[in-house]
């Protein structure tokens, strides 16, 4: 007897004596029952669970949460009619990795008497299981949930939206009462979302921006306590260390003792080998039946005899022997091993077959038999024949025609299988055995008797080997325990190939000379009674099932009259290790208790692959002496500590014995983890047994067969108490009084969150009990858990029904996710809903766990309903950051050291000191240099237009320019009636025309602005930016072309825009004959040249104003930088329309008289050779380009090189090609561009960058000398806190950053803290400011806030150098000074650009980049193919285009969410999955995210779905 704590003792055995009470919900308080000792509930045990489960929703209805419904475009809601629809064919339930043993019946009845069996055992007096009805009262849809959301939860005043990342909410933290506020209510309202208001104040929207109000309600609602906070050095970013609940309960028993089961007496005539005992009975009863097999009628379909299973085996194993390979090199020789592929109907052909091997002294290795390529699971079975040398596949005739063939008819080798030899093993194909042959008959020995396979939770397939002594312990202490006697009926539905349908349906049989009636799976499948048919046909004495067919039996019998199952003397339930097989075991005994089932003939066993049968019940005679029940505390064994009935009624868990210990063996409880220490009396473990018969080891692994099969167990003191091995079972569970086995879970189900264990079937019981059969078949529900940020997360997936509705599957999912959280007190952090039919399954018709969770992990599961709870769930992020206030003037400045370090800044050469012979800085004004040219060069070619062809469209030489220019000054003039100094847009197509206006602007004395034209087939987006720069440039006319201008009147432009409201509209098609009187000499170099506007990246629209000066000095740098002479030729594939690009191509070429060939970027879209053909056509040795065309190039001409390279496309003469850009550069494009056409002779390093901004049109470019562009690698980590740590490549957490290319001439840097203006140190990140001639001279309208954009041109420091005028980039980056020279001989300073201030998040205190984030999920799964992502309300918002099937939608929602939490430690709060195209991209190739944000919150993105992460 084992000691229990006496308390522990005394509650144990009171529980066994009495079943458990009914739990108490809160609304039934008045519900006592008086009762009996010793009487049998009469309810189910699983009704029970299900009533405590919705005693616990009930409790949670009064808590009220609401939860967002995602949102899902029609077409994903597939409405199939039930009476399209059959039952899956396997809705069964636990085959090794099956959910909860139960499967549903397939005929339509049967689901209505379930249905009527389920209401009669709830009794009608309880009131808790009405509140499965609704969960969330106040109407349906989103307006009840958000009325309800409102009306509990206070909503502050804020003007800021509320904080929901943080783990601390401001309330105290209740849990159990709903928060009710006296503040008056208020509706929130967040930019342009407008809720509309009813009456009450509650509004009624089911807007995506009510829904993220409702998110962050519920995310508001205090959560459980937080962890006490941990010390975080601002650096390490330490995730939270699960600190222990001090509350925890802990084991107060003493160590357990070893428990010995009875000796195993050996009776006098049991055989010495199982070989020998076949011999005996085939000799001498040859016509005792063996085994009867049966048709899908239930009819017999064949007998097998003892004397034909000898015979037939004899034949095998010669055959084996001696007709494989040849004489001198037979195939297979005794020990080596083969396989067994037979089909489950046909238990006859794989008894022979497998005595066959016994007598061949060969190995057998039962497998499946693999019906596709790519059946579940094949290709590990495949490694598992590999590893073990398999060469021959024995297989039945039946079974070898059904396999897949080849086009000449041979058996294709499946994926991961070795090759093999098909062997057919029926009698008619096989030799006669030579008279003289007999096979060599000896006593049980050590050798290997057979292989069977075991399916990990990892999904890899192991072989444990069992010795011929083993097996033949094994069958006689079955033979002992279950009192087996000679020619006993046993019927068996179990699969004969392994476990327990093996040990008793094909060995222990033989042994005692009985009789099997094998019941086909398929059988099950079409008669679920069948097997209870048989036993009262046969009368049979025993009958081994899974607790899933006593279910299926359940639900199908419709009081049948003639069933008697008094013969019945052992029900052997094979998974009665599965805790929740009891609730069938009480109902099936409920049910047939009437028709001669008595009580004490159900015998749960436990098994495992390892162990073998680790214990079972005994049949005993004695009806009075009730088996053992414990009733559990799920609280305490999240624990590994057993504690009965405790005060939390809601979440037990209810156990029954399986049986007591095997006779002749030894077992013990060891710790799960780490040293198998024993146990103490009240705490669980995993069962470990020493005997003779358990399996051997692990087939060629010898590691793991060490820390399995040759455990040492050792006591408190650190003794082994035992000079035997141990063989651990896979079972949790502990020993009771009197012995008894008890089993808990199995190690394989065990999740381990954050400290406490959970068991998978535990979790599909409470799953299945929140709407028993209504939602989800029993069986089809999966549970397993994944590792994300250090920690496992629990993800339940389920089979949904075919006929249930978005709603229905929706209140489901909550509910569960209530249950859970009440009965286990763990959150699920995914659950997902695929379409019936859908989860791959095991041969027997279970889930395949390892392969659903294989799908769930690559993103190929397809479910059609998801609802993720990463912010209940994780709890282990990193401390929110708490900034540091900053060095300020106090800190000590010595000479260019700030705080000890050199102080970030930085210039381009000085162009005071530069010597060169440039002619064109005599003139102060282009317009000037354009009248030199004109006059010294006339005819020298300053512009080439190309066509999508690649032929030249039209060119300019200096002297036509000017003639051009000339005439529409005139025009301006005349027609125009333009003062000097009237602003003029220029809305023209990338081209010659638009140079010619620019230039005639000046001719004119007009300030030009350079406007890109609206799209034709785009006109309703397009043209209002258009009217907008128009408008806010305050432009006196409008100069375009014919084409354009008619545009800009037509029908469908004024359906978009006022058209009456445009300045008078110039069209330049038909110019005057005659030049103007005289052209405009402007006196002062500081006016405006011309006006720069953009739309920068987060949407705003704003004027640069370009001064005279500045724009000489710019055309001046850059020729400098890029060494630019009119001998040279540049060619620009780039938008004219505003930042380098317009400079580049209207401005540069006048200045320095190199020949532009320019490229329209819009005709790339035509011809994605065209530029790289032209750079190689005009052997071009420098280039500009924007991202847009870089990536056109990279996905368009990638298989293309080859053909290309044969049409003489050459890049060898290239020095420069550089990206025209405005953000941090795109290393992965640069790079694969880079890689993709070095075939074609592209330097590597010739590809570089440059960095712009609005104060300053190019600040970096690299030029043709001067060091490449270096590359560093910087913790992601320390960059969110503003701190730059280089790290080495390919470290973890790394962020490659390349340089922006060279500093310009004339240009200086400096890095300011952008909050104090104070300087920073050197490879400190900081705001990018900058002090250069080519500046510009101030914003000309800033649409929206003027007084915020004052500093953005005249910033000074706020201590330090605090006289020089900067402009502040608006970007964050950081400097470093290199190891490399640069011309001069000083050494390179070189600028890294990280990102936009603007764009730049701010989440749990940290700084986040969007586009570190967007490529973290971009790389998660194939079918993404863009992605954005923005704050809302603290909430992060993750926008993924989908290239592929709307239905890989939901597969991404999971994907995303783990990546995110992984590399960046943020939950996001919304996965929105779009269409490819949806996200807006601006003409320079940068993502518009803040137009994003708008659409989706005006609801205009029209989402494939919308997942709001709880």
């Amino acid at each position: 007897r084992v000691s229990l704590s006496p308390s522990v003792r005394g509650r144990l055995e009171a529980s066994m004596a009495h079943e458990r009470r009914p739990p108490m919900a809160p609304s039934a308080s008045r519900y006592h029952r008086r009762r009996s000792s010793g009487t049998r509930d009469e309810r189910y045990r699983s009704d029970v669970h299900t009533e405590a489960v919705q005693a616990a929703l009930a409790k949670h209805k009064e808590r009220k949460m609401a939860v967002p419904m995602p949102s899902k475009r029609r077409s994903l809601v597939v409405q199939t009619s039930m009476d399209a629809y059959t039952p899956p064919d396997t809705s069964s339930g636990s085959e090794e990795e099956g959910g909860q043993g139960e499967g549903t019946p397939t005929s339509s009845q049967g689901s209505v008497s379930m249905e009527h069996w389920i209401s009669r055992a709830i009794h009608q007096g309880s009131t808790t299981s009405s509140s499965s009805s609704s969960t969330q009262s106040g109407g349906s849809g989103a307006a009840g949930r958000l009325a309800d959301v409102l009306a509990q939860t206070h909503v502050e005043n804020h003007s800021a939206p509320p904080d929901v990342t943080t783990y601390t909410s401001e309330h105290p933290v209740q849990v159990e009462r709903p928060q009710v506020s006296t503040v008056p209510r208020t509706t929130p309202k967040y930019g342009n979302a407008k809720l509309m208001e009813t009456g009450d104040g509650v509004p009624v929207s089911s807007r995506v921006s009510a829904k993220i109000q409702q998110l962050v309600n519920t995310l508001k609602q205090p959560r459980r306590p937080p962890l006490r906070e941990f010390f975080v050095d601002d650096f390490e970013e330490l995730l939270e260390v699960q600190q222990p609940d001090p509350n925890q309960p802990r084991p107060e028993g003493a160590q357990m003792v070893a428990i010995r089961g009875e000796p195993l007496g050996v009776v006098t005539n049991w055989p010495p080998s199982l070989e020998a005992a076949l011999q005996r009975w085939g000799t001498i009863s040859p016509k005792a039946p063996c085994l009867t097999t049966m048709d899908t009628n239930g009819k017999p379909l064949y007998v097998l005899t003892y004397g034909k299973l000898w015979s037939r085996s004899i034949k095998v194993a010669y055959n084996i022997l001696h007709k494989l390979g040849t004489k001198q090199e037979p195939m297979v020789r005794p020990g080596d091993r083969v396989a067994l592929v037979f089909p489950n109907n046909d238990p006859a052909a794989f008894m022979v077959a497998f005595y066959g091997c016994l007598l061949a002294e060969v190995v057998p290795v039962p497998i499946e038999v693999p019906l596709t390529r790519k059946d579940a699971g094949s290709q590990q079975i495949g490694f598992l024949l590999g590893s073990c040398g398999v060469t021959v596949a024995l297989t039945s005739d039946a079974c070898h025609k059904g396999l897949p063939k080849g086009p000449t008819g041979e058996i294709p080798q499946f994926k991961g299988w070795p090759k093999l030899l098909w062997f057919v093993t029926e009698s008619k194909h096989l030799s006669k055995p030579p008279r003289d042959w007999f096979p060599h008959i000896k006593d049980a020995n050590n050798d290997t008797a057979y292989i069977e396979y075991k399916t990990c939770k990892d999904g890899s397939v192991l072989g444990v080997t069992v010795t011929r002594i083993a097996l033949l312990t094994h069958c006689q202490a079955l033979t002992q325990s279950c009192g087996y006697t000679e020619a006993e009926i046993i019927v068996n539905v179990l699969d004969f190939k392994k476990d327990v349908g093996l040990w008793h349906g094909i060995l222990t049989s033989v042994m005692n000379m009985m009789h099997v009636i094998s019941i086909p799976y398929s059988l099950m499948k079409v008669n679920p009674l069948s097997w209870i048919q048989k036993v009262c046909q046969y009368k049979a004495k025993v009958a081994c099932v899974k607790s899933r067919d006593m279910h299926w039996a359940l639900v199908a019998h419709r009081d049948q009259r003639d069933i008697n199952l008094s013969s019945l003397r052992m029900l052997v339930v094979a998974d009665g290790s599965n805790p929740w097989s009891i609730s069938s075991c009480d109902a099936f005994l409920n049910v047939f208790q009437s028709k001669g089932l008595r009580p004490e003939v159900i015998c749960p066993c436990a098994s495992s692959a390892e162990a073998l049968t680790v214990a079972i019940r005994r049949p005993t005679d004695d009806s009075n002496q009730p088996p053992g029940r414990g009733v559990l505390s799920m609280q305490g064994l999240s624990y590994g500590v057993i504690r009965v009935d405790s005060e939390e009624r809601l979440s037990v868990l209810t156990v029954q014995d399986v049986g007591t210990v095997m006779p002749g063996a030894l077992m013990c409880v060891v710790k799960p983890e780490g040293v198998p220490q024993l146990c103490r009396t009240d705490e669980i473990g995993e069962l470990c047994v020493c005997s003779i018969a358990t399996g051997m080891s692990y087939y060629g692994l010898s590691g793991m067969t060490k820390n399995t099969f040759e455990v040492f167990p050792t006591s408190s003191s650190g003794a082994p108490i035992s000079e035997y091995p141990f063989t651990r079972t896979g079972l949790l569970g502990f020993i009771g009084p009197g012995g008894l086995v008890f089993v808990s879970g199995k190690m394989d189900g065990l999740m381990v969150v954050s400290g406490r264990r959970h068991n998978a079937d535990d979790i599909v019981a409470t799953a299945l009990a929140v709407e028993p059969m209504k939602f989800v078949y029993r069986g089809r529900i999966a549970v397993f858990s994944v590792t994300v940020l250090h920690d496992e997360r629990i993800v339940v997936v389920a089979e949904q029904r075919p006929d249930s509705t978005e709603e229905d599957s929706f209140q489901w999912m909550s509910r569960v996710l209530q249950a859970i959280d009440s009965i286990h007190n763990v959150g699920v952090f995914c659950l997902a809903l695929v379409p019936a039919n859908t989860l791959p399954k095991t041969p027997l018709g279970g889930i395949h766990l390892s392969e659903t969770k294989q799908l769930f992990l690559e993103g190929s599961l397809h479910p059609c309903n998801v609802l993720m709870c990463p912010h209940t769930c994780v709890t282990n992020l990193p401390k929110p950051r708490q900034k540091q206030p900053e060095i300020g003037p106090a800190s000590v400045m010595v000479g260019n050291l700030v705080s000890g370090k050199r102080i970030a800044q930085a210039s381009g050469r000085d162009l005071g000191q530069i010597e060169d012979n440039d002619q064109a800085r005599k003139f102060l004004f282009l317009s000037e240099v354009l009248q030199w040219r004109a006059q010294t060069t006339p005819d020298h070619v300053l512009f080439t237009l190309l066509s999508s062809k690649g032929a030249v469209l039209s060119s300019l030489t200096c002297l036509q320019l000017h003639k051009r220019a000339e005439k529409i000054a005139a025009m301006l003039m005349e027609r125009g009636h333009l003062q000097d100094g009237d602003h003029v847009a220029l809305v023209y197509p990338p081209g010659i025309d638009l140079i010619a206006a620019f230039y005639g602007c000046l001719y004119a004395g007009c300030v030009p602005i350079t406007v890109r034209p609206p799209h034709p087939q785009n006109i309703a987006t397009t043209l209002p930016t258009v009217k907008m720069i128009v408008e806010v440039s305050r432009s006196a006319c409008v100069m375009t072309s014919q084409v354009i201008s008619k545009l800009l009147k037509s029908k469908e432009a004024s359906a978009a825009v006022d058209v009456r409201a445009w300045p008078p509209v110039l069209d330049t098609d038909d110019l005057p004959k005659k030049k103007p009187p005289q052209l405009y000499k402007p006196s002062n170099p500081d006016t405006l040249a011309y006006l720069d506007f953009s739309v920068s990246t987060t949407g705003m629209l704003a004027g640069v104003k370009m001064s005279h000066t500045a724009t000489s000095a710019f055309c001046r740098s850059i020729k400098l930088q890029c060494e630019l002479y009119p001998s040279r030729e540049v060619a620009i594939c780039l938008d004219p329309y505003c930042g380098l690009g317009f400079v580049l191509w209207c401005l540069c070429s006048v200045y320095s008289g190199h020949q532009s060939i320019l490229i329209p970027p819009s005709e790339l879209e035509v011809n994605p050779a065209l530029w790289l053909l032209a750079v190689s056509q005009f052997r071009v040795r420098d280039t500009f380009c924007s991202y847009s065309v870089m990536e056109l190039c990279t996905k368009g001409l990638g298989l293309q090189t080859e053909s290309l390279k044969s049409r003489g496309l050459d890049l060898s003469r290239v020095r420069t090609c550089v990206v025209v850009a405005e953000e941090r550069p795109r290393i992965a494009l640069t790079q694969s561009f880079s890689k993709l056409f070095k075939d074609l002779g592209l330097h590597p390093r010739a590809v570089s960058t440059s960095f712009g901004c609005r104060v300053n049109l190019a600040i970096c470019l690299q030029g043709t000398s001067g060091p490449d562009p270096t590359t560093v690698y910087v913790d992601m980590r320390a960059l969110r806190h503003d701190r730059v740590r280089l790290v080495e490549r390919g470290s973890p957490h790394s962020l490659p950053l390349m340089e922006s290319g060279k500093i310009l001439p004339g240009v200086r840097i400096i890095i300011a803290n952008p909050e104090t203006k104070g300087p920073l140190g050197d490879s400190h990140l900081g705001e990018i400011w900058v002090h250069c001639a080519h500046n510009g001279s101030g914003y000309f309208t800033v649409y929206g806030d003027e007084a915020l954009q004052s500093d953005h041109f005249n910033s000074r420091l706020s201590f330090g150098d605090t006289q020089t005028v900067w402009a502040r980039t608006g970007y964050l980056g950081f400097l470093r000074r290199t190891e490399l020279t640069d011309a001069s001989g000083e050494r390179h300073d070189a600028l890294y650009v990280v990102g936009a201030l603007d764009e730049a998040m701010e989440l749990r205190g940290m700084r986040y980049h969007p586009i570190d984030i967007e490529t973290s999920v971009i790389r998660t799964h194939k079918s993404i193919m863009e992605c954005a992502v923005f704050p809302w309300t603290n909430l992060l918002v993750v926008v993924v285009e989908l290239e592929g099937s709307e239905q890989e939608a939901l597969d991404l929602v999971p994907l995303v969410t783990n990546a995110v939490l992984e590399e960046h430690y943020l939950i996001v709060g919304v996965v929105v999955v779009v269409d490819i195209g949806v996200i807006p991209i601006n003409s320079r190739g940068e993502k518009q995210r803040m137009h994003l944000r708008d659409g989706f919150l005006a609801d205009q993105l029209d989402p494939i779905y919308v997942a709001y992460n709880m």
